[in-house]
């Protein structure tokens, strides 16, 4: 038997104020899309931003619904529109912030598993890293270079 050793370096700032301008109007921009979520069940709400290579920004923010599994989670809503309204164009940064509407959570919230998954078809098939943000609703904001940093044995296209 062998063992794998995999490692992921983060980079951690105190608060969004520390990020550099553009980052950070990218993030304030993802603060508003999860002030505009609909979460009426979970009252979780999660706003996205994303930075395309030609400089338009796309957001989203989780969408719920009744019957559970026809929600959408924020970063989707807004990679899926991106993919919808600029097809080829590659997405460079993406933003998220996650809280319960009174906006008491204060630890990072990263992509859940089907959001990793879904970023990483787009990073893949544009065969370049997507810088990832993420907070609560304050304090702490981490920062991965790629989405391989979060999900580093990625299920992609060559499996198939």
């Amino acid at each position: 038997m062998k063992k794998l050793e995999i490692h992921t370096t983060l980079e951690v700032y105190d608060n969004k104020e520390e990020l550099a301008a553009n980052d950070l109007s990218l993030m304030e921009l993802a603060v508003k899309a999860r002030h505009r979520a609909y979460a009426p069940y979970s009252n979780f709400t999660v706003g996205c931003a994303l930075l395309l290579e030609n400089g338009e920004i796309v957001t989203g923010n989780n969408q719920e619904n009744a019957a559970y599994p026809s929600g959408l989670c924020a970063e989707r809503v807004a990679i899926f529109a991106a993919g919808a309204q600029y097809p080829g164009v590659a997405v460079l940064k993406l933003a998220i912030t996650a809280s319960p509407k009174d906006d008491s959570f204060h630890k990072p919230v990263p992509p859940c598993g089907a959001c990793r998954q879904s970023i990483a078809e787009y990073e893949n098939n544009q065969d370049k890293d997507i810088e990832l943000y993420f907070m609560g609703a304050a304090g702490n904001v981490l920062k991965s270079h790629s989405l391989r940093d979060l999900l580093p044995l990625v299920f992609d296209k060559k499996y198939l």
